[in-house]
């Protein structure tokens, strides 16, 4: 009798009784089994009679029952025999990442934390020749006890008939993905019926940035890079598990705890077998129990001190006492002296400026811009409807501009922009731009009354302030008398951001008069 048509209660191999059926597909079936002779449960792999890939699975089988690294689940027994062929493997139970995704995204760092792991334990399996290539969110389980363990690697493809010409770029695409889904509780594609799909700008998934706010930059710039592999000059393509490891290592946030399970204290200290690899990749760490204790992020959110560190804190706190009481002495003898304290609005006073006060002014609107090219050559207005998320006061949002292969515009045109409508003429004492992490961006901050797409619209401005090599939140000082309806803020280089050269602007605040 096939062993695919059991029923529960056959014991295969002498041994390993079939309980309940947990899975099934054209020609295959998962059990939930129990090994008597070991007490424990299995999962066990029965096929139809003729099931086309049986040697497949078996082949995959094997290649992974070598590998032992305690995040990928084990392979115990295999037999291959045409119409009684099975395959035994670890039970694993707690959640998988669509549950964990039911109520809606995780914490950033829990959720890199997770991904991180499972990118570590793809690498050391990649190592060994043994690729999984058929990721989604069901072969990814968490559980409070165990931690992070990796279901069916290479056996799922084997069932699936998936293959690849790349299998290490073809598991960081899926690992992307999944690092999308931890972010944001979508999914970057139509593959998966579990999450509702990541919405689309131009035929492409937005980023997690634009899909949930509170995303760090390094994720998304993590997550895009394993996404888009777009090609970039001067850095190494995300093209395998463990560069991406090393990426999401370098960028992930401390992790926000997470509340025990039943009343347990959570407990994350697995560690998979030493491997043999190189002191310098990054799943070795695990082998070392030490270093689990000393690891800066955890899912557990408990951290050890380093040594030294509350003798540092008491030395702060002695500093910042004393430049109190100095601060304080320095006040009261001025006060006696019959002056006015420093900073009082006082000794600010200038009747004359009540007359033409600096305010912040708020934009009315906000374009992308660019009239170096086309709707033909190039589409929208240098991705427009992204546009107001860099004017409507939330910080984690963003306006991108399009995607290019160089700084330098892909040699397409000397530069593109954001341009906001001030609504009437203004005259500028300070711009303040919040761009992304990535240095490398030049940029103008320029003042016009011309916002048609064009290069003679884009002549009649007059640059009042720039800056080389920016990132992060930046002031831009303005002198200039000059008075314009737009405020351009103008790219002529591009720097590095998810793969390849893009610029992102966050916040925009604008002072001045008008």
């Amino acid at each position: 009798m096939s062993t695919y048509i059991s029923e529960p209660g056959t014991r295969l191999g002498g041994r390993y009784r079939l309980e309940d059926r947990v899975n099934a597909s054209s020609g295959w079936s998962a059990w939930k089994a129990i090994d008597e002779t070991l007490a424990r449960a299995v999962t066990v792999l029965t096929f139809a009679p003729g099931f086309p890939r049986i040697t497949d699975v078996v082949t995959a089988a094997r290649a992974a029952s070598r590998l032992t690294d305690a995040r990928l689940a084990q392979v115990f027994d295999v037999e291959e025999d045409w119409d009684h062929a099975y395959v035994v493997m670890e039970w694993v139970g707690g959640d998988s990442l669509s549950d964990l995704l039911a109520d809606g995204p995780l914490d950033p760092g829990q959720g890199a934390e997770i991904i991180e792991q499972c990118a570590e334990a793809l690498a050391v399996a990649h190592a060994a020749g043994v690729a999984h290539l058929c990721l989604t969110p069901e072969s990814l389980r968490w559980s409070p006890g165990g931690g992070v363990k990796v279901t069916g690697i290479g056996i799922d493809a084997a069932l699936a008939g998936t293959a690849a010409e790349d299998p290490a770029l073809a598991d960081t695409h899926s690992l992307g993905k999944l690092l999308y889904a931890a972010l944001t509780a979508h999914w970057p594609g139509d593959d998966w019926p579990g999450l509702p799909p990541a919405p689309e700008v131009d035929g492409h998934p937005r980023s997690p940035r634009q899909v949930r706010a509170g995303v760090p930059a390094a994720l998304d710039d993590v997550t895009c890079q394993a996404l888009f592999q777009h090609a970039t000059d001067g850095r190494e393509p995300m093209g395998s598990p463990a560069l991406f490891a090393a990426a999401l290592a370098r960028a992930a946030p401390a992790p926000a705890p997470r509340p025990a399970v039943s009343g347990q204290r959570e407990n994350f200290a697995f560690r998979p077998v030493s491997t043999g690899q190189p002191d310098s990749a990054p799943w070795e760490q695990y082998a070392d129990p030490a270093w689990r204790e000393t690891r800066p992020r955890g899912l557990s959110g408990n951290r050890r001190p380093r040594a030294g560190a509350g003798r540092t804190l008491a030395a702060v706190v002695v500093v910042l006492v004393l430049a109190s009481a100095g601060l304080g002495a320095m006040l009261l003898r001025h006060h006696h002296s019959g002056g006015t304290p420093p900073g009082s609005t006082q000794a600010r006073h200038h009747p004359s400026a009540s007359s033409n006060p600096v305010s912040v002014l708020k934009p009315v609107k906000a374009d992308g811009f660019d009239p170096l090219s086309s709707v033909a050559q190039d589409g929208p207005n240098e991705n427009s409807p992204q546009a107001h998320f860099a004017i409507d006061g939330n910080p984690a949002t963003a306006w991108h501009s399009q995607w290019y292969t160089t700084a330098k515009f892909g040699s397409l045109k000397s530069g593109a922009g954001l341009i906001l409508d001030m609504g009437k003429p203004v005259s500028l004492s300070s711009v303040t731009v919040t761009f992304g992490t990535a240095p490398g961006a030049n940029v103008r901050i320029e003042l016009g009354n011309d916002a048609t797409r064009s290069p003679a619209a884009l002549h009649s401005f007059t640059t009042v302030a720039s800056q080389k090599n920016v990132s992060g939140q930046v002031t831009f000082p303005v002198t200039s008398k000059t008075t314009g309806r737009y405020v351009l803020i103008w790219f002529t280089k591009l720097p590095p951001g998810g793969g390849s050269f893009q610029a992102a602007v966050y916040d925009v605040a604008v002072r001045g008069t008008g």
